[in-house]
């Protein structure tokens, strides 16, 4: 036993993920009675869900709290990578639609599901949000919420003695280490998702909708391996590939598993740190991104609304199709960042086309029946551009200072603490080259 306990602990975690992957889908397919399996699956994400927004407040007010004057972050860069990096996505996946026209096979009304009346209910909703209460946002993983109030406790804890700021940052690095010890459990994770995946939809299910799928998938895939590198390109003017591929690799897996922007944020917060990216910006702009930066969700509500236009025989000129792009940013935005949040505002869109709320709902259904994978592969792009556009950014304003910086797949130094890493980043001069290396 202690022989194999060496090997596995020789592995990677992608590697022992990819393991508890495969474990899962022999068990779903061989024993898909044996429900028991799932609880790891549910265990993990759960553990995931319950410590993420404890760790974004306490990142985030320390972050805040020992901030120095005059030192700069990179946020209203990230912004705007986030809210072209959405507007983009939908814009592919208009041209996608129309380039390959799906007609929607149309079920029974979903009568069950509440989505916003309208563009305005959603933007109400996310106001509401940034004004909630601390405590009710943190039990109800309100990201928005989280993040006001830990800007504001961060600002007013800058005028706190020393000792205090050590405390928050202590504290911060405690729940750090506990996400860390979550995090090793993810290819026990991954074995329970994976079966219940399997052993509840089953592969045949999804043939019928294979077209759908392949729409859906390949307007992410064009988003991710194309439009995002090129997005990427115009800020750190080198290969960007290595970073994308890296980004995919470390988040993009972990977030398919779970099906959840939010509960992925401890992982992407220990890729920017493995990065060596400045944790005063990332500690914001990860959590923030989990719920603004949705492109894979623009994906969806602009694929499904065309569809359901060429089911219905309904025309769409170019003009309308630039503002539904206009609109499936805007409300993939407000898209929560749980499974199936996106599928829930494509009665917004299917609005734009006089589409009734009745067979908006039965488009939901139609969404739901390919969750399995829909869901897991917008979630793969969601996080992992939260990290991509935050590295990109903060590769960006090292390099407008002078320094150097080199990206690669396989890195040799990744293995150093976080710590030591931002302290020999801190020691170079401006004349020394600064080589980040992006992977492990």
């Amino acid at each position: 036993m202690k022989s194999v306990w060496k090997t596995w602990n020789k592995l990677s975690l992608i590697e022992q993920i990819v393991c508890g992957l495969a474990v899962g889908i022999v068990l779903g397919l061989v024993v898909p009675k044996a429900t028991w399996i799932s609880i790891f699956g549910t265990m993990f994400v759960t553990a995931l869900k319950s410590v993420a927004p404890i760790l974004v407040l306490f990142l985030i007010m320390s972050a805040i709290c020992h901030h120095e004057a005059g030192q700069k972050t990179n946020m209203k860069n990230i912004i705007c990578l986030y809210l072209i990096g959405t507007f983009m996505a939908g814009v592919i996946a208009a041209a996608v639609s129309f380039a390959f026209k799906v007609n929607l096979v149309l079920g029974d009304k979903a009568t069950d599901i509440k989505p916003p009346s309208s563009l305005t209910a959603v933007l109400q909703q996310l106001l509401t949000n940034l004004v909630a209460n601390p405590v009710d946002a943190l039990v109800n993983a309100n990201y928005l919420g989280i993040l006001v109030w830990a800007l504001l406790l961060g600002i007013a804890l800058r005028f706190a003695n020393q000792a205090t700021k050590h405390v928050i940052g202590d504290l911060a690095d405690a729940i750090s280490t506990i996400v860390k010890w979550v995090i090793k459990l993810a290819p026990l994770g991954v074995m329970g998702l994976v079966f219940a995946a399997i052993s509840q939809n089953g592969i045949t299910v999804l043939a019928s909708y294979g077209k759908l799928i392949c729409l859906l998938v390949g307007a992410m895939l064009i988003d991710a391996l194309i439009v995002n590198p090129i997005i990427v390109f115009t800020q750190i003017h080198q290969n960007p590939y290595p970073l994308v591929l890296r980004c995919l690799k470390d988040s993009g897996i972990t977030a398919f598993f779970t099906r959840s922007s939010a509960a992925n944020i401890p992982v992407n917060m220990g890729l920017c740190d493995s990065l060596g990216l400045d944790r005063d910006t990332y500690a914001i702009s990860i959590p923030l991104g989990a719920t603004i930066n949705m492109g894979g969700a623009s994906v969806t509500i602009t694929v499904l609304a065309l569809a359901a236009c060429n089911t219905l025989g309904i025309s769409v000129s170019f003009p309308f199709a630039v503002v539904l792009c206009v609109l499936a940013a805007l409300s993939a935005c407000g898209a929560s960042g749980v499974p199936g949040g996106s599928l829930l505002l494509i009665p917004l869109a299917c609005s734009l086309f006089g589409i009734s709320a009745d067979i908006s709902a039965q488009v939901i259904g139609v969404g739901f029946i390919i969750a399995v994978i829909q869901d897991s592969c917008e979630t793969a792009l969601n996080s992992s551009t939260d990290v991509l556009f935050t590295a990109a950014a903060d590769f960006k304003r090292q390099k407008r200072e002078g320094g150097h910086f080199r990206v690669s797949v396989s890195g040799k130094h990744d293995d150093l603490p976080a710590k030591e890493k931002n302290q020999a980043k801190n020691s170079q001069t401006e004349n020394e080259p600064s080589e980040i290396n992006a992977g492990e």
